[in-house]
């Protein structure tokens, strides 16, 4: 029986002039001896009569990945347990770093993963591991070996890996009818904590970059560890060179890929290390108003109130960027607490920040108005408030609720005189 790459290459044969992008599915040329394993410093392996090449990177605790070093990412032999609050049932320890270099960024079943590079830390170093697909025909065998490598792992880190590179690579199990081994493990994907943590920061213009990239790794590598790349492989180019070596053998043009993978390895380790170390230390590790709030975000999601709260007092005492949102985030979160006097006081410190947005002057005036007429009893200050909120603009179902406190607490006060009851 003739093989998948027998059968294609008989569909789609490559000639003169052609198009290496329309020939993916052909049978990679393979150079002789060990040409391709010497110029990308790895080894050839072999299985099913197929090889593919798996190159070995191991970085030492004094290696510089822009002002951080990887002494600095090491997790500490008990592990990162707060990591959990980022991602499933994870505990922290025997993360595996995984990220995928492919032909093509439309996922699916004709898209292959052509490079994946995984990565660990172990006695002190930094690991990563690369397994390059030199023919699709040791697609299973390679597949396998990286199921052993995940298999020594407890949690698997992914950089918009929920999205990409987990479901890619779970597609190329099932082609091949390998189980897959992410399928049961916790899985980080730094993507989303970054967001929260990081996105919008406006403590310095650099920062800007990180809310018009969308949290882009390379920009927060840049922004968080002061890392700058020198002479990468854009990530558009990628597959041209991969479809390059699959019709000429040369394997020169990948040697930038690889390095641009593990670059991408090391990012991702240094920055969950980074929001790991933060989640443990609480409040006092936040290095910006918008990190505090970020995190006070991260533990409002997991329940944690008090650690939450501190959050966004140190948030708004920071700088003028986040105070609104924060006083705001706060304010509803002892709320929910049944911490009223405290929830009021963060409502009032609100409103005296300087162009408050609309939209949060309009839910503290409301938040204050109901606090004074239902358990303070205050019906003069409530109904300043029922005012307040009635001259933001806030269409026409919310101005006809305020209209009606409003009237409401006019009643309230007309009668209070006759029945003896509370004006303030």
């Amino acid at each position: 029986m003739s093989s998948l790459a027998d059968r294609l290459r008989g569909i789609v044969s490559p000639g003169a002039g052609s198009r290496p992008e329309l020939h993916a599915t052909a049978a990679p040329a393979i150079l002789s001896g060990d040409a391709a394993a010497d110029l990308l410093g790895g080894e050839w392996r072999s299985a099913r009569n197929h090889r593919y090449l798996v190159v070995d990177r191991s970085y030492t605790p004094g290696h510089r990945h822009g002002e951080v070093s990887i002494a600095d990412g090491l997790p500490p032999a008990e592990g990162w347990p707060q990591l959990s609050l980022l991602g499933g049932s994870s505990t922290g320890r025997d993360l595996l770093f995984v990220d995928l270099e492919t032909t093509g960024l439309a996922g699916g079943a004709g898209t292959y993963a052509f490079l994946v590079g995984c990565a660990w830390f172990e006695g002190g170093r930094f690991r990563v591991r690369q397994f390059f697909l030199s023919s699709f025909a040791a697609e299973r065998a390679l597949l396998e070996e990286v199921s052993e490598v995940a298999g020594r792992a407890a949690t698997v880190v992914t950089y918009n890996g929920k999205t990409f590179d987990l479901p890619l690579i779970e597609t190329r199990y099932t082609v091949n009818r390998v189980h897959t081994p992410f399928a049961e493990m916790p899985h980080i994907d730094m993507l989303h904590p970054a967001r929260r943590l990081w996105r919008r920061q406006e403590e310095t213009s650099r920062d800007d970059e990180v809310l018009a990239s969308g949290c882009r790794l390379g920009t927060l590598e840049q922004v968080l560890l002061g890392f700058e790349r020198e002479g990468d492989v854009p990530g558009f180019e990628i597959p041209a060179r991969y479809f390059r070596y699959v019709h000429s053998g040369d394997a020169r043009p990948l040697g930038a890929v690889l390095e641009h993978n593990r670059l991408d390895l090391l990012s991702l380790a240094m920055l969950t290390a980074r929001a790991a170390q933060l989640l443990d230390e609480g409040a006092a590790g936040a290095a910006t108003a918008r990190e505090a709030f970020g995190l006070g975000r991260v533990y409002e999601r997991a329940g944690m109130t008090a650690a939450a709260a501190a959050c966004f007092s140190r948030a708004a005492d920071m700088g003028p960027t986040v105070r609104a949102e924060a006083l705001r985030a706060s304010a509803a979160l002892l709320r929910r607490a049944r911490r009223y006097e405290e929830a009021a006081e963060a409502w009032r410190r609100l409103l005296e920040v300087p162009a408050c947005p609309p939209g949060i002057v309009r839910e503290a005036t409301e938040a204050l108005a109901v606090h004074h007429e239902h358990r303070l009893r205050n019906l003069l200050l409530a109904r300043s408030f029922a005012l307040r909120s009635l001259q933001v603009d806030g269409g026409a179902t919310r101005r006809y609720a305020a209209e009606h406190r409003l009237a409401r607490l006019d009643r309230k006060l007309a009668d209070a005189p006759r029945s003896g009851g509370p004006l303030f």
